[in-house]
């Protein structure tokens, strides 16, 4: 791969150069193994380490079908699908890749014993199939992750609807977690050339996830002077939806866990917080059997208190089963609850009266169609919303990577470099740079 990075960090490589690169038999990726999908049985999840599952190996390169594209990865990031990934939790992505791989002769490529894990990238376009014509050998682009067939009339109106959506690097193999990932031409973007490959590649999945959740009209439909409660807001999700809020001009009421949390959030503009761990929330009893409605009712109060009388317009949930029951107390009638997790459990509890007699609304959000990403990528290419990257890795590290996200170590975002030698390359517009430079610095060491 070194002569590839030498043509990406030369000055005046030109396309064909690009072009008639000889691209490498295998590549170095971080993986899953399929015979390992029981190593963790038994044990409870917490206690599940990503670092034994995890591997960094060579494997082999694809072969590239129509509409594709290879990218030269120079970084990466973690996402909770990762994490999901390496403790085969809730259930095993080899599911998905065998069920993928029926559908065609070229989706069976994707059905291997090992599964290249990584949602987001950063890179360079190496090489593009028959049929691809926006994208070049050359450019510089991160992907989105939505992976769609758009055989069915269903997708196109949106195109999450494809009954053959996906996420890339979840639910089909050859993620961006490695020296080399194969997309689906569609999914390229411009790469915001006022940041480092390792601040370009981490917006990915949540920036488009948030933009989609709160201010898409298939989400929240996020208007100016909403009140918004945002979970864990300083987090890879909600340190996106607070941006998002805030460059809305709607009212975020931060929701975190500690002091430094709540010190980001107001870094990032926001004034109204509630902090967990001062405040001593517990809506659920000890043995997380029944919850309290006194402390739906004592949260709803303190959010009263922040926001002048006012109950919440749309609620950012992504915590599920201890927060859930919350959320849909707390909101307005009228109002609405996106949802587009549940990292604290699956099996939501709410009391059913407060949403059909308030006429509230539980809406579904995943991923985001391919206009909501650009969207959310043309946000951040005009420095209005900034990436969140609070530490970052080596390829090699990716398991310890992952366990910092599995463990809740980390504020934003968690970086990978693949095939960046170092941190801080890649920029191209250092007058935009200078012009954000402490937003974009905002979690760095946090």
């Amino acid at each position: 791969m070194q002569h590839i990075l030498d043509a990406i960090t030369a000055d005046g490589t030109t396309s064909e150069d690009f072009a008639n690169l000889t691209l490498p038999e295998s590549y170095r990726a971080a993986t899953v193994h399929k015979d390992e999908v029981d190593m963790f049985e038994g044990l409870a999840t917490r206690d599940k380490d990503p670092r034994k599952s995890l591997h960094v190996e060579e494997v082999a390169l694809p072969e590239l079908g129509p509409g594709e594209a290879f990218v030269a990865v120079m970084a990466s990031a973690i996402n909770y699908n990762t994490v999901w990934t390496s403790i085969f939790e809730p259930v095993s992505t080899f599911g998905f890749l065998e069920r993928y791989g029926k559908i065609s002769p070229l989706t069976k490529r994707h059905d291997l014993p090992y599964h290249i894990v990584g949602s987001d990238l950063s890179g360079v376009v190496l090489k593009v199939g028959p049929g691809v014509t926006k994208w070049k050998p050359g450019d510089r682009v991160v992907a989105h992750c939505l992976s769609v067939e758009l055989e069915a009339a269903d997708g196109h109106d949106d195109s999450m609807m494809d009954p053959e959506q996906r996420i890339w690097g979840f639910e089909t193999n050859f993620g961006g977690l490695a020296d080399v990932a194969m997309v689906k031409a569609n999914q390229l973007m411009p790469k915001p050339e006022h940041l480092t490959w390792e601040e370009a590649a981490s917006p990915g999945l949540v920036n488009c996830t948030a933009y989609r959740q709160l201010v898409s009209k298939n989400g929240g439909n996020m208007k100016q002077g909403d009140n918004v409660l945002i979970w864990g807001a300083s987090g890879g999700l909600g340190g996106f939806a607070t941006q998002y809020a805030l460059n809305g001009g709607a009212n975020p009421i931060c929701v975190v866990s500690n002091e430094e949390k709540a010190e980001i959030c107001r870094k990032m503009g926001a004034e109204m917080i509630i902090n967990r761990s001062e405040e001593k929330w517990q809506f659920w009893n000890e043995d997380n059997t029944r919850q309290n409605p006194k402390e739906w009712q004592r949260l709803g109060k303190r959010i009263r208190e922040l926001t002048g009388g006012e109950d919440i317009d749309i609620v950012f949930e992504h915590p599920g089963r201890e927060t859930f029951g919350a959320s849909v107390y707390v909101t307005r009638k009228g109002g609405t609850i996106t949802t587009c997790a549940s990292t604290t459990g699956y099996m939501h509890e709410y009391d059913n009266r407060y949403l059909w007699m308030n006429l509230k609304r539980i809406v579904s959000s995943h991923f985001a169609n391919y206009r909501e990403s650009w969207e959310a990528n043309r946000l951040v290419m005009q420095g209005k919303i900034h990436p969140t990257v609070s530490k970052v890795y080596s390829l090699e590290e990716v398991g310890q990577a992952s366990l910092d996200v599995h463990k809740n170590l980390h504020q934003g975002k968690v970086g990978v470099l693949c095939l960046a030698p170092e941190e801080g390359l890649g920029v191209k517009d250092e007058e935009k740079r200078a012009q954000h430079i402490d937003k974009i610095n905002l979690f760095r060491g946090v």
